[in-house]
């Protein structure tokens, strides 16, 4: 067990295979603060923006081993400042699990969760939310987090994330306690029996308040339906609210350059360097950031802090290629394998993710792409952690 001297120090950005190589001005590979332990990806909701693509007929669920195992790692690496939050999927699928987890975190002196994530959907009574919450809160929760908006709502009555919120308001006080996004709290949008197409303008209308990564199975119905949209109004048309008028392209490759440009040719260096964290699934399985479906390594395998230090683009020809070029790198060996091209994309996720959604499909990928979970694949197993 790691004692409270060892959590003082953390890594040195030099310690990094990619960053050993680079002079003192180059933007280097940032070390990893914060991890999101993914409790599961079962959920009862089936959301058209979940980046991790979680759902009702998923599975898996984090041994609470992993969890501490990643937990000490991620102190290893970031010292004092490492900050653990959990989520899912619904971590509340799995209560008593839960609890166990951080039961163990106490019991090996790891600190406060920073944050745990739900939708809310068990609070279906008063007693039932304050003492869920007050048992959170024993045990060392910081801060709570109950997500709605019209994706959510599709699912979860808007009524049972009005009580969670003001019941965690008054037992945690309100400044631990975040909703996403209160805009649909204080105005929910009715999402149930009502048709199609009403769903779609509220889909959309949701993307231009709070615009996604194209994801999982963001990079389904709903990317295909931003970059429709767009092919029939302008890029502008269905993120920013004003037809014609191009959105500018974000860092994080949201939108594309202009109305003509049907592939998004940016590259992902600065996802890669610039994220400060990671997710890590029920099977151990180490995304950065939000780049949900690519394996950096496994905390089953290899500890946190050691998957950080071997990260090398140049190691692996999908990562290099993603690192420079960006998913348009990826495009002329994928047709080659029989991809067929998008006329349109809501931006370089959605490619990418198009892109090894159909590598798992037809057995194609590398041990980087999967886990299965994180796509739609009929032959997915939840006893599959691939490396």
């Amino acid at each position: 067990m790691l004692c409270d001297d060892d959590f003082l120090m953390m890594i040195e950005l030099s310690e990094n295979t990619y960053n050993s190589r680079l002079s003192r001005s180059e933007p280097k590979f940032k070390l990893w603060r914060s991890a999101g332990l993914l409790l599961t990806y079962k959920c009862n909701c089936a959301c058209e923006f979940c980046y991790y693509n979680c759902g009702p007929d998923k599975g898996g669920l984090m041994p609470v081993e992993t969890a501490i195992g990643a937990w000490q790692s991620l102190k290893t690496l970031a010292g004092d400042g490492a900050k653990i939050h959990i989520t899912g999927g619904e971590a509340f699928l799995y209560w008593d699990h839960l609890q166990r987890v951080l039961e163990a975190a106490n019991r090996e002196n790891l600190g406060k969760v920073d944050l745990i994530e739900t939708n809310g959907y068990w609070a279906t009574s008063e007693k039932i939310a304050r003492d869920r919450l007050r048992r959170l809160d024993e045990l060392g929760m910081n801060r709570f987090k109950v997500s709605t908006d019209p994706f959510h709502q599709e699912y979860v009555d808007v009524e049972l994330v009005r009580r969670l919120a003001e019941a965690a308001a008054d037992v945690l006080g309100p400044e631990r306690v975040l909703v996403r996004w209160r805009k649909y709290l204080d105005d929910p949008i009715e999402m149930k029996d009502i048709s199609p197409a009403e769903r779609d303008k509220n889909y959309i209308s949701a993307i231009n308040d709070y615009p996604c990564r194209f994801t999982g199975r963001a990079a389904g119905k709903l990317a295909e339906l931003i970059a429709a949209q767009r092919m029939g109004g302008g890029v502008g048309a269905a993120l920013c609210g004003c037809p014609g008028r191009p959105r500018r392209v974000a860092p994080t490759g949201f939108g594309i350059a202009s109305p003509e440009l049907a592939i998004p040719e940016a590259n992902c260096t600065s996802d890669f360097l610039g994220a400060k964290g990671v997710h890590i699934d029920p099977f151990g399985n180490v995304f950065s950031g939000t780049c949900s479906g690519i394996i950096f390594g496994n905390v089953n395998r290899t500890p946190l802090e050691e998957i950080w230090k071997q990260f090398d683009p140049a190691k692996d020809d999908f990562l290099n290629t993603l690192f420079n070029s960006g998913p348009s790198g990826l495009l002329a060996e994928a047709e080659k394998q029989g991809y067929k091209r998008q006329q349109a994309y809501a931006g370089k996720c959605h490619l990418c993710t198009g892109i090894r959604q159909y590598l798992i499909e037809t057995g194609l990928g590398k041990p980087i792409v999967g886990p299965p979970e994180c796509y739609d694949d009929p032959r997915r197993s939840a006893a599959d952690t691939p490396e």
